[in-house]
Protein backbone atom coordinates (compact mmCIF):
# COMPACT_ATOMS: atom_id res chain seq x y z
CA UNK A 1 0.00 0.00 0.00
CA UNK A 2 0.83 3.39 -0.39
CA UNK A 3 0.23 6.90 1.21
CA UNK A 4 -2.20 8.83 -0.14
CA UNK A 5 0.20 12.21 -1.83
CA UNK A 6 -0.67 15.71 -1.06
CA UNK A 7 -3.70 17.21 -3.09
CA UNK A 8 -4.05 13.82 -5.43
CA UNK A 9 -7.32 13.32 -7.49
CA UNK A 10 -7.85 9.71 -9.23
CA UNK A 11 -10.37 10.00 -11.87
CA UNK A 12 -11.51 6.88 -14.50
CA UNK A 13 -8.28 4.92 -15.47
CA UNK A 14 -7.44 1.80 -16.85
CA UNK A 15 -4.80 -0.53 -16.07
CA UNK A 16 -3.44 -1.89 -12.76
CA UNK A 17 -5.13 -1.35 -9.48
CA UNK A 18 -5.08 1.50 -7.02
CA UNK A 19 -4.39 0.97 -3.87
CA UNK A 20 -3.80 3.66 -1.20
CA UNK A 21 -4.23 3.88 2.78
CA UNK A 22 -5.56 6.47 4.95
CA UNK A 23 -6.78 7.15 8.46
CA UNK A 24 -10.30 7.41 6.74
CA UNK A 25 -12.01 6.80 4.08
CA UNK A 26 -15.27 8.63 3.02
CA UNK A 27 -17.78 7.12 0.67
CA UNK A 28 -19.81 10.09 -0.90
CA UNK A 29 -19.35 13.53 -1.40
CA UNK A 30 -22.35 15.13 -0.68
CA UNK A 31 -23.70 17.16 2.17
CA UNK A 32 -22.43 14.48 4.55
CA UNK A 33 -19.57 12.93 3.03
CA UNK A 34 -18.25 15.85 2.30
CA UNK A 35 -18.84 17.59 5.96
CA UNK A 36 -17.21 14.68 7.25
CA UNK A 37 -14.01 14.57 5.50
CA UNK A 38 -13.36 18.44 5.87
CA UNK A 39 -13.96 18.05 9.01
CA UNK A 40 -10.94 15.16 9.57
CA UNK A 41 -8.55 16.72 7.70
CA UNK A 42 -9.35 19.55 9.50
CA UNK A 43 -8.46 18.09 12.38
CA UNK A 44 -4.90 16.58 10.87
CA UNK A 45 -6.09 13.23 9.98
CA UNK A 46 -5.39 11.75 6.27
CA UNK A 47 -8.23 11.27 4.41
CA UNK A 48 -9.45 9.41 1.00
CA UNK A 49 -12.98 10.98 -0.21
CA UNK A 50 -14.53 8.32 -2.77
CA UNK A 51 -16.71 9.93 -5.46
CA UNK A 52 -18.97 7.72 -7.93
CA UNK A 53 -19.85 10.60 -10.24
CA UNK A 54 -17.55 12.69 -12.02
CA UNK A 55 -15.24 16.16 -11.57
CA UNK A 56 -16.80 18.85 -12.99
CA UNK A 57 -15.58 22.52 -12.37
CA UNK A 58 -18.88 25.34 -13.06
CA UNK A 59 -17.70 26.43 -16.20
CA UNK A 60 -18.55 23.40 -17.42
CA UNK A 61 -21.51 22.33 -15.99
CA UNK A 62 -24.21 22.23 -19.14
CA UNK A 63 -26.25 25.73 -20.52
CA UNK A 64 -29.59 23.11 -20.58
CA UNK A 65 -31.40 21.29 -18.38
CA UNK A 66 -31.04 18.11 -20.98
CA UNK A 67 -27.30 18.35 -20.34
CA UNK A 68 -27.36 18.77 -16.90
CA UNK A 69 -29.98 15.30 -16.77
CA UNK A 70 -27.13 13.79 -19.00
CA UNK A 71 -23.96 14.90 -17.02
CA UNK A 72 -25.18 15.42 -13.64
CA UNK A 73 -28.04 13.47 -12.32
CA UNK A 74 -27.72 9.57 -11.19
CA UNK A 75 -28.45 8.26 -14.79
CA UNK A 76 -30.80 10.91 -16.03
CA UNK A 77 -32.40 10.65 -13.19
CA UNK A 78 -34.12 7.28 -13.59
CA UNK A 79 -34.64 6.09 -10.56
CA UNK A 80 -37.99 6.08 -9.30
CA UNK A 81 -40.05 4.59 -6.08
CA UNK A 82 -42.87 2.29 -6.70
CA UNK A 83 -45.59 1.12 -5.16
CA UNK A 84 -49.31 2.21 -5.97
CA UNK A 85 -47.59 5.00 -8.53
CA UNK A 86 -44.66 5.82 -9.64
CA UNK A 87 -42.47 8.45 -8.39
CA UNK A 88 -39.54 9.88 -9.74
CA UNK A 89 -36.52 10.62 -7.11
CA UNK A 90 -34.33 13.57 -7.85
CA UNK A 91 -30.58 12.67 -6.99
CA UNK A 92 -26.93 13.86 -8.44
CA UNK A 93 -24.28 12.02 -9.24
CA UNK A 94 -21.16 14.09 -9.55
CA UNK A 95 -18.55 15.59 -6.93
CA UNK A 96 -20.79 17.38 -4.32
CA UNK A 97 -23.24 15.62 -4.76
CA UNK A 98 -27.18 16.55 -5.44
CA UNK A 99 -26.09 20.10 -3.66
CA UNK A 100 -24.81 20.88 -6.74
CA UNK A 101 -27.91 20.74 -8.60
CA UNK A 102 -30.64 21.68 -5.83
CA UNK A 103 -31.79 25.43 -5.12
CA UNK A 104 -28.96 26.15 -2.36
CA UNK A 105 -31.78 26.32 0.28
CA UNK A 106 -30.12 25.58 3.79
CA UNK A 107 -32.73 25.46 7.30
CA UNK A 108 -31.55 25.01 10.54
CA UNK A 109 -32.74 21.92 12.55
CA UNK A 110 -35.89 22.76 13.72
CA UNK A 111 -35.96 22.57 18.09
CA UNK A 112 -39.03 20.12 18.18
CA UNK A 113 -37.16 17.63 15.62
CA UNK A 114 -34.38 17.38 17.96
CA UNK A 115 -36.55 17.19 21.02
CA UNK A 116 -38.44 14.27 19.33
CA UNK A 117 -35.03 12.64 18.44
CA UNK A 118 -33.77 12.92 22.38
CA UNK A 119 -36.97 11.60 23.46
CA UNK A 120 -37.84 8.87 20.93
CA UNK A 121 -34.12 7.60 19.75
CA UNK A 122 -31.73 8.45 22.68
CA UNK A 123 -30.09 10.91 20.56
CA UNK A 124 -29.81 13.95 22.92
CA UNK A 125 -26.43 13.32 24.05
CA UNK A 126 -24.70 13.40 20.16
CA UNK A 127 -27.44 15.54 18.22
CA UNK A 128 -29.29 18.96 20.39
CA UNK A 129 -29.65 22.48 20.16
CA UNK A 130 -26.31 22.97 21.46
CA UNK A 131 -23.96 20.50 19.18
CA UNK A 132 -25.80 20.90 16.22
CA UNK A 133 -26.63 24.77 16.87
CA UNK A 134 -22.76 25.48 17.08
CA UNK A 135 -22.14 23.23 13.73
CA UNK A 136 -24.58 25.38 11.87
CA UNK A 137 -23.29 28.69 13.38
CA UNK A 138 -19.73 27.40 11.76
CA UNK A 139 -21.95 26.39 8.63
CA UNK A 140 -23.52 29.43 8.05
CA UNK A 141 -20.08 31.40 8.02
CA UNK A 142 -18.24 29.57 5.93
CA UNK A 143 -21.06 29.01 3.24
CA UNK A 144 -21.80 32.74 3.33
CA UNK A 145 -25.57 31.51 4.49
CA UNK A 146 -27.80 34.25 3.77
CA UNK A 147 -31.97 35.48 3.24
CA UNK A 148 -32.62 35.74 -0.71
CA UNK A 149 -31.46 39.45 -1.57
CA UNK A 150 -34.59 41.70 -2.15
CA UNK A 151 -32.81 42.75 -5.79
CA UNK A 152 -32.99 39.06 -6.68
CA UNK A 153 -35.57 37.56 -5.77
CA UNK A 154 -37.32 37.48 -8.78
CA UNK A 155 -40.99 38.38 -9.87
CA UNK A 156 -42.03 34.70 -8.87
CA UNK A 157 -40.73 34.68 -5.54
CA UNK A 158 -41.85 38.34 -4.96
CA UNK A 159 -45.60 37.77 -6.08
CA UNK A 160 -45.46 34.55 -3.66
CA UNK A 161 -43.89 36.30 -0.58
CA UNK A 162 -47.02 39.45 -1.60
CA UNK A 163 -50.25 36.86 -1.36
CA UNK A 164 -48.45 35.15 1.77
CA UNK A 165 -48.21 38.73 3.30
CA UNK A 166 -52.03 39.68 2.50
CA UNK A 167 -53.37 36.18 3.68
CA UNK A 168 -51.43 36.64 6.41
CA UNK A 169 -49.41 33.76 6.64
CA UNK A 170 -46.18 33.32 7.26
CA UNK A 171 -43.45 33.56 5.00
CA UNK A 172 -39.53 34.67 3.99
CA UNK A 173 -37.11 34.77 1.93
CA UNK A 174 -34.96 31.12 1.77
CA UNK A 175 -32.04 30.78 3.25
CA UNK A 176 -29.62 29.92 0.54
CA UNK A 177 -25.65 29.01 0.87
CA UNK A 178 -24.67 31.79 -1.88
CA UNK A 179 -22.47 34.65 -2.43
CA UNK A 180 -23.01 37.31 -5.17
CA UNK A 181 -25.83 35.67 -6.61
CA UNK A 182 -27.15 37.27 -9.98
CA UNK A 183 -30.51 35.41 -9.78
CA UNK A 184 -30.26 33.62 -13.36
CA UNK A 185 -32.40 30.66 -12.36
CA UNK A 186 -28.91 28.54 -13.12
CA UNK A 187 -29.09 26.50 -9.67
CA UNK A 188 -31.12 23.26 -10.67
CA UNK A 189 -28.03 23.06 -13.52
CA UNK A 190 -25.42 23.55 -11.25
CA UNK A 191 -24.44 27.37 -10.66
CA UNK A 192 -21.99 28.64 -13.75
CA UNK A 193 -21.45 31.30 -11.96
CA UNK A 194 -19.88 30.11 -8.74
CA UNK A 195 -22.24 31.93 -6.52
CA UNK A 196 -23.91 28.56 -4.97
CA UNK A 197 -21.19 27.58 -2.05
CA UNK A 198 -20.86 23.85 -2.49
CA UNK A 199 -18.49 21.29 -1.10
CA UNK A 200 -17.16 21.13 -4.67
CA UNK A 201 -16.10 24.22 -4.68
CA UNK A 202 -15.12 25.05 -0.87
CA UNK A 203 -14.02 21.88 1.12
CA UNK A 204 -13.35 19.89 -1.28
CA UNK A 205 -10.52 22.37 -2.80
CA UNK A 206 -9.71 22.64 0.87
CA UNK A 207 -9.55 18.94 1.34
CA UNK A 208 -6.56 18.50 -1.22
CA UNK A 209 -5.32 21.62 0.02
CA UNK A 210 -4.57 20.00 3.37
CA UNK A 211 -3.32 16.80 1.62
CA UNK A 212 -6.67 15.12 1.04
CA UNK A 213 -7.07 12.66 -1.89
CA UNK A 214 -10.40 12.63 -4.16
CA UNK A 215 -11.33 9.33 -6.50
CA UNK A 216 -13.87 10.51 -8.68
CA UNK A 217 -15.61 8.03 -11.15
CA UNK A 218 -14.96 6.07 -8.53
CA UNK A 219 -17.97 2.94 -7.60
CA UNK A 220 -17.62 1.38 -3.90
CA UNK A 221 -18.44 -1.80 -4.44
CA UNK A 222 -18.07 -2.83 -1.14
CA UNK A 223 -16.98 -2.18 2.54
CA UNK A 224 -14.22 -4.44 4.01
CA UNK A 225 -15.24 -5.94 7.16
CA UNK A 226 -12.85 -7.91 9.48
CA UNK A 227 -13.68 -9.27 12.68
CA UNK A 228 -16.32 -7.13 13.31
CA UNK A 229 -14.65 -4.16 12.05
CA UNK A 230 -14.48 -1.62 9.32
CA UNK A 231 -10.55 -1.92 7.56
CA UNK A 232 -11.64 -0.05 4.75
CA UNK A 233 -13.29 -0.21 0.97
CA UNK A 234 -13.42 -1.89 -2.60
CA UNK A 235 -14.35 -0.98 -6.08
CA UNK A 236 -13.93 -0.16 -9.49
CA UNK A 237 -13.64 3.32 -11.55
CA UNK A 238 -16.62 3.68 -14.12
CA UNK A 239 -16.26 5.78 -17.23
CA UNK A 240 -19.11 8.77 -16.98
CA UNK A 241 -20.05 8.48 -20.34
CA UNK A 242 -19.53 5.17 -22.13
CA UNK A 243 -20.19 3.17 -18.47
CA UNK A 244 -17.37 0.99 -19.02
CA UNK A 245 -15.65 -0.30 -15.96
CA UNK A 246 -12.08 0.98 -15.48
CA UNK A 247 -9.05 0.02 -13.26
CA UNK A 248 -10.16 -1.10 -9.41
CA UNK A 249 -9.30 0.95 -6.23
CA UNK A 250 -8.42 -0.72 -2.61
CA UNK A 251 -8.22 1.59 0.24
CA UNK A 252 -7.25 1.10 3.39
CA UNK A 253 -8.47 2.66 6.11
CA UNK A 254 -6.69 2.67 9.70
CA UNK A 255 -8.83 4.75 11.68
CA UNK A 256 -12.58 4.22 10.02
CA UNK A 257 -15.16 4.16 7.00
CA UNK A 258 -17.85 6.60 6.91
CA UNK A 259 -20.67 5.99 4.62
CA UNK A 260 -22.54 8.97 3.47
CA UNK A 261 -23.43 7.90 -0.24
CA UNK A 262 -27.04 8.60 0.05
CA UNK A 263 -30.23 8.02 1.52
CA UNK A 264 -30.36 5.49 -1.84
CA UNK A 265 -26.84 4.49 -1.54
CA UNK A 266 -26.10 3.72 1.44
CA UNK A 267 -28.21 1.10 2.92
CA UNK A 268 -27.62 -1.17 -0.56
CA UNK A 269 -23.82 -0.51 -0.30
CA UNK A 270 -24.06 -1.80 3.49
CA UNK A 271 -26.05 -4.75 2.15
CA UNK A 272 -23.75 -5.43 -0.63
CA UNK A 273 -20.90 -5.51 1.98
CA UNK A 274 -22.92 -8.48 4.34
CA UNK A 275 -24.55 -6.08 6.84
CA UNK A 276 -27.55 -7.62 8.05
CA UNK A 277 -29.29 -5.80 10.12
CA UNK A 278 -32.94 -6.21 10.86
CA UNK A 279 -33.81 -2.37 10.49
CA UNK A 280 -31.05 -1.97 7.74
CA UNK A 281 -33.06 -0.52 4.61
CA UNK A 282 -35.83 0.43 6.50
CA UNK A 283 -37.41 3.45 7.91
CA UNK A 284 -37.03 5.08 4.56
CA UNK A 285 -38.93 8.19 4.39
CA UNK A 286 -39.13 11.67 2.39
CA UNK A 287 -40.52 15.07 1.77
CA UNK A 288 -42.80 14.58 -1.80
CA UNK A 289 -43.94 17.72 -3.05
CA UNK A 290 -46.23 18.84 -6.30
CA UNK A 291 -46.86 22.28 -7.93
CA UNK A 292 -49.30 24.15 -9.60
CA UNK A 293 -48.88 26.75 -12.41
CA UNK A 294 -50.59 29.98 -11.84
CA UNK A 295 -51.31 31.93 -15.32
CA UNK A 296 -51.62 35.53 -15.07
CA UNK A 297 -52.28 38.52 -17.47
CA UNK A 298 -48.46 40.39 -17.51
CA UNK A 299 -45.21 38.66 -17.56
CA UNK A 300 -44.10 36.84 -14.62
CA UNK A 301 -40.65 35.45 -16.47
CA UNK A 302 -39.70 32.60 -14.41
CA UNK A 303 -36.06 32.70 -15.67
CA UNK A 304 -35.22 35.89 -13.63
CA UNK A 305 -34.78 34.82 -9.89
CA UNK A 306 -32.82 31.90 -8.02
CA UNK A 307 -35.03 28.55 -8.74
CA UNK A 308 -36.57 29.02 -5.43
CA UNK A 309 -36.23 32.20 -2.98
CA UNK A 310 -39.85 32.16 -1.46
CA UNK A 311 -41.27 29.71 1.22
CA UNK A 312 -43.95 29.72 4.02
CA UNK A 313 -44.03 26.76 7.34
CA UNK A 314 -47.07 28.28 8.41
CA UNK A 315 -48.82 24.95 8.00
CA UNK A 316 -45.54 22.55 8.89
CA UNK A 317 -46.51 21.75 12.20
CA UNK A 318 -50.47 21.29 11.65
CA UNK A 319 -51.11 20.14 8.43
CA UNK A 320 -47.61 18.84 7.61
CA UNK A 321 -46.51 21.07 4.39
CA UNK A 322 -44.45 23.65 3.12
CA UNK A 323 -45.03 26.09 0.90
CA UNK A 324 -42.02 27.07 -1.61
CA UNK A 325 -42.00 29.17 -5.23
CA UNK A 326 -40.08 26.91 -7.88
CA UNK A 327 -39.18 28.18 -10.90
CA UNK A 328 -38.37 25.52 -13.79
CA UNK A 329 -37.08 25.72 -17.12
CA UNK A 330 -39.09 25.10 -20.18
CA UNK A 331 -37.79 21.87 -20.67
CA UNK A 332 -39.13 20.72 -17.37
CA UNK A 333 -42.47 22.92 -17.52
CA UNK A 334 -43.46 21.10 -21.15
CA UNK A 335 -43.36 17.42 -18.43
CA UNK A 336 -45.81 19.35 -16.46
CA UNK A 337 -48.39 20.92 -17.79
CA UNK A 338 -50.24 18.69 -19.40
CA UNK A 339 -51.78 18.02 -22.83
CA UNK A 340 -50.15 17.04 -26.14
CA UNK A 341 -50.31 18.42 -29.77
CA UNK A 342 -51.63 22.00 -30.49
CA UNK A 343 -52.92 21.98 -26.79
CA UNK A 344 -49.28 21.51 -25.44
CA UNK A 345 -47.95 23.82 -27.62
CA UNK A 346 -50.68 26.76 -26.63
CA UNK A 347 -49.87 26.00 -22.96
CA UNK A 348 -45.45 26.26 -23.15
CA UNK A 349 -46.86 29.42 -25.43
CA UNK A 350 -47.92 30.93 -22.11
CA UNK A 351 -44.73 30.07 -20.20
CA UNK A 352 -43.61 33.74 -19.71
CA UNK A 353 -46.62 34.63 -17.72
CA UNK A 354 -46.92 30.84 -15.38
CA UNK A 355 -45.35 30.89 -12.12
CA UNK A 356 -44.86 27.72 -9.89
CA UNK A 357 -45.53 27.21 -6.76
CA UNK A 358 -45.39 24.16 -4.55
CA UNK A 359 -46.67 21.76 -1.66
CA UNK A 360 -43.93 19.72 -0.04
CA UNK A 361 -45.54 16.92 2.16
CA UNK A 362 -43.99 15.47 5.68
CA UNK A 363 -45.29 12.40 4.94
CA UNK A 364 -46.54 9.84 7.77
CA UNK A 365 -45.63 7.37 4.87
CA UNK A 366 -42.42 5.23 5.91
CA UNK A 367 -40.78 3.40 3.03
CA UNK A 368 -38.17 1.07 1.90
CA UNK A 369 -34.99 0.13 0.22
CA UNK A 370 -32.81 -2.63 -0.70
CA UNK A 371 -30.23 -4.00 -3.54
CA UNK A 372 -31.56 -6.79 -5.84
CA UNK A 373 -30.43 -9.61 -6.66
CA UNK A 374 -29.72 -8.01 -10.17
CA UNK A 375 -27.71 -5.19 -8.00
CA UNK A 376 -29.70 -2.42 -9.28
CA UNK A 377 -31.86 -0.43 -6.29
CA UNK A 378 -35.62 -0.91 -5.26
CA UNK A 379 -37.08 1.34 -3.62
CA UNK A 380 -40.88 1.09 -2.27
CA UNK A 381 -42.69 4.05 -0.67
CA UNK A 382 -46.61 4.58 -0.86
CA UNK A 383 -47.92 8.00 0.46
CA UNK A 384 -51.29 7.18 3.06
CA UNK A 385 -54.24 8.66 2.65
CA UNK A 386 -53.65 11.66 5.09
CA UNK A 387 -49.92 12.59 3.11
CA UNK A 388 -52.73 12.47 0.09
CA UNK A 389 -55.29 14.69 2.17
CA UNK A 390 -51.66 16.90 2.62
CA UNK A 391 -50.77 17.17 -0.88
CA UNK A 392 -53.87 18.50 -1.87
CA UNK A 393 -54.69 20.98 1.18
CA UNK A 394 -51.54 22.43 0.34
CA UNK A 395 -51.82 22.50 -3.72
CA UNK A 396 -55.36 24.31 -3.01
CA UNK A 397 -53.86 26.92 -0.66
CA UNK A 398 -51.27 27.41 -3.70
CA UNK A 399 -53.44 27.73 -6.11
CA UNK A 400 -55.65 30.29 -3.29
CA UNK A 401 -52.20 32.34 -3.19
CA UNK A 402 -51.71 32.57 -7.24
CA UNK A 403 -55.83 34.04 -7.17
CA UNK A 404 -54.91 36.38 -4.50
CA UNK A 405 -51.89 38.32 -6.70
CA UNK A 406 -53.92 37.91 -9.96
CA UNK A 407 -53.38 35.23 -11.85
CA UNK A 408 -56.39 34.04 -13.76
CA UNK A 409 -56.42 30.54 -13.65
CA UNK A 410 -54.41 27.80 -12.38
CA UNK A 411 -53.05 23.93 -14.10
CA UNK A 412 -53.61 22.04 -11.15
CA UNK A 413 -51.90 19.18 -12.70
CA UNK A 414 -54.52 16.71 -10.77
CA UNK A 415 -56.14 13.60 -12.46
CA UNK A 416 -59.82 13.58 -11.71
CA UNK A 417 -59.58 17.75 -12.31
CA UNK A 418 -60.13 20.27 -15.04
CA UNK A 419 -57.04 20.98 -16.86
CA UNK A 420 -57.84 24.69 -15.62
CA UNK A 421 -59.27 26.52 -12.70
CA UNK A 422 -60.91 29.55 -12.11
CA UNK A 423 -61.32 31.73 -8.52
CA UNK A 424 -64.56 30.34 -8.66
CA UNK A 425 -63.93 26.56 -8.96
CA UNK A 426 -61.42 26.82 -6.24
CA UNK A 427 -63.61 24.30 -4.28
CA UNK A 428 -63.15 21.52 -6.90
CA UNK A 429 -59.89 20.46 -5.11
CA UNK A 430 -61.97 19.42 -2.11
CA UNK A 431 -63.69 16.24 -4.54
CA UNK A 432 -60.18 15.59 -6.24
CA UNK A 433 -59.06 11.90 -5.92
CA UNK A 434 -57.06 10.75 -3.05
CA UNK A 435 -55.04 8.45 -5.16
CA UNK A 436 -51.52 8.23 -5.48
CA UNK A 437 -51.81 8.10 -9.06
CA UNK A 438 -53.53 10.90 -9.77
CA UNK A 439 -51.02 13.11 -8.73
CA UNK A 440 -47.97 14.48 -10.18
CA UNK A 441 -45.46 14.83 -7.57
CA UNK A 442 -41.52 14.02 -6.97
CA UNK A 443 -39.77 12.16 -4.45
CA UNK A 444 -36.84 15.05 -2.57
CA UNK A 445 -35.57 15.29 0.87
CA UNK A 446 -34.85 11.69 1.35
CA UNK A 447 -34.23 10.01 4.69
CA UNK A 448 -33.34 6.72 6.44
CA UNK A 449 -32.62 3.26 5.91
CA UNK A 450 -29.45 3.62 7.86
CA UNK A 451 -31.20 5.54 10.66
CA UNK A 452 -29.70 6.27 14.29
CA UNK A 453 -31.26 5.50 16.91
CA UNK A 454 -30.91 3.64 20.44
CA UNK A 455 -33.64 1.00 19.71
CA UNK A 456 -31.68 -1.94 17.92
CA UNK A 457 -35.19 -3.57 16.50
CA UNK A 458 -35.57 0.24 14.57
CA UNK A 459 -31.82 1.64 14.19
CA UNK A 460 -29.07 0.69 12.30
CA UNK A 461 -26.15 3.06 14.10
CA UNK A 462 -26.26 3.29 17.63
CA UNK A 463 -26.02 7.00 19.91
CA UNK A 464 -22.40 5.90 19.99
CA UNK A 465 -21.72 6.30 15.96
CA UNK A 466 -20.97 3.30 15.47
CA UNK A 467 -22.78 0.69 12.82
CA UNK A 468 -24.34 -1.65 15.21
CA UNK A 469 -22.29 -5.02 15.04
CA UNK A 470 -19.26 -2.81 13.34
CA UNK A 471 -16.84 -1.28 14.81
CA UNK A 472 -14.83 1.98 12.81
CA UNK A 473 -17.54 2.05 10.63
CA UNK A 474 -20.23 5.16 10.85
CA UNK A 475 -23.27 6.52 8.64
CA UNK A 476 -23.31 10.55 8.32
CA UNK A 477 -25.79 10.90 5.54
CA UNK A 478 -29.43 11.53 5.08
CA UNK A 479 -29.84 7.97 5.22
CA UNK A 480 -29.01 8.30 9.05
CA UNK A 481 -31.36 10.65 10.06
CA UNK A 482 -34.07 8.94 12.09
CA UNK A 483 -37.52 10.70 10.99
CA UNK A 484 -38.49 13.58 8.89
CA UNK A 485 -38.00 17.36 9.54
CA UNK A 486 -40.17 19.54 7.75
CA UNK A 487 -38.13 21.54 6.04
CA UNK A 488 -34.97 21.36 3.43
CA UNK A 489 -32.34 18.49 5.15
CA UNK A 490 -29.02 19.98 3.97
CA UNK A 491 -28.06 22.03 6.71
CA UNK A 492 -28.82 19.06 8.74
CA UNK A 493 -26.67 16.65 7.13
CA UNK A 494 -24.10 18.89 7.25
CA UNK A 495 -24.06 19.68 11.21
CA UNK A 496 -24.90 16.11 11.87
CA UNK A 497 -21.78 14.46 9.80
CA UNK A 498 -19.68 17.51 11.58
CA UNK A 499 -20.73 16.82 14.61
CA UNK A 500 -20.29 12.84 14.71
CA UNK A 501 -16.82 13.48 12.91
CA UNK A 502 -15.59 15.54 16.05
CA UNK A 503 -16.88 13.37 18.29
CA UNK A 504 -14.96 10.48 16.44
CA UNK A 505 -11.93 12.18 16.44
CA UNK A 506 -12.13 13.43 20.06
CA UNK A 507 -12.52 9.53 21.03
CA UNK A 508 -9.97 7.95 19.40
CA UNK A 509 -7.25 6.06 21.39
CA UNK A 510 -3.97 7.86 21.21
Amino acid sequence: MQAPQAGRHFSFATGPDVELTADYVVVGSGAGGAAAAITLARAGRSVVLCEAGPWRDPEDYPHTMYGTMRDMFNNWGSLVATGDSIIPVVQARLVGGTPVINSAIVVRTPADVLEDWRVRHGLGGVFNEDTIGRAQDRIEQELQIQPSEAEILGPSSERMLQALERLGLEGHPTMRNVANCQGVMQCLQGCRNRAKQTSNVLWIRELLQLGGTVLSCAEVERVAIERGRASGIRGHFRHPEERNRGAGFRVQATRGVFIAASATGSAPLLQRSGVRLPYLGQGWRAHPGAGVLGVYDEHINMHRGPSQAAASIHYRADIGIKLESLSLPLELIAARVGGAGPQLMHKLAQYRKTAMWVAAVRCDAVGSIKRTLWGSTALHFVPSKKDLWRLREGLKIVSKLHFEVGATKVWPGVYGMPAEITPDTLDLFDQAPLDNKAYTWVLSHLFGGCSLGADPATSVVAPDLHLRGVRNLHVVDASAIPTTLGVNPQHTIMAMAMVAAERLVNEERP
